[in-house]
């Protein structure tokens, strides 16, 4: 009788690999879903849904990533300060001119799991604005 393979915690920390992502000129939606995929372990045969099976993912250049349309004009990213009345409202235009990484973080998000998970996830992303990124130790595979 065969038997469904389950991954454990134990099991998946063996085999987390450090992915790097040039985002410049690539689209927004298109990278977060693919960082997304990563993330998850969606990529290997040993996928669990419930447990986190993904690598970690070192992305570079998030202030040259692209938006299609006139999203870079009508896209905007909504915040609240804790405050009565604090809404603070910014389009993408002035959000990716003053915190780029910002952009491509909410992206990604939004593409995962709306749980402990999905914010446990999350924090496997490290996403930088220009070319420099401390990660070399963790000799990161391109792509």
């Amino acid at each position: 009788m065969k038997r469904t393979y389950i991954a454990t915690r134990e099991n998946a920390l063996d085999s987390r690999q450090w992915h790097l992502i040039d985002a410049q000129g690539q689209v927004l939606g298109r990278l977060a879903s693919r960082i997304a995929v990563l993330l998850r372990g969606k990529h290997k045969p040993t996928f669990t849904e419930h447990e986190d099976t993904g690598d970690f993912v070192i992305v570079i250049n998030a202030a040259g990533v692209r938006l299609t349309g006139r999203k870079v004009q009508d896209k905007i990213y909504r915040r609240h300060t804790g405050y009565p009345g604090g809404v603070r409202a910014a389009t993408a235009a002035e959000v990716l001119s003053h915190h780029p990484e910002r952009v491509l973080q909410a992206a990604v998000v939004g593409m995962l799991p709306k749980n402990r998970l999905g914010r446990r996830l999350a924090t496997k992303v490290k996403i930088y604005p220009g070319p420099d990124h401390p990660h070399v130790a963790q000799r990161p595979v391109a792509g």
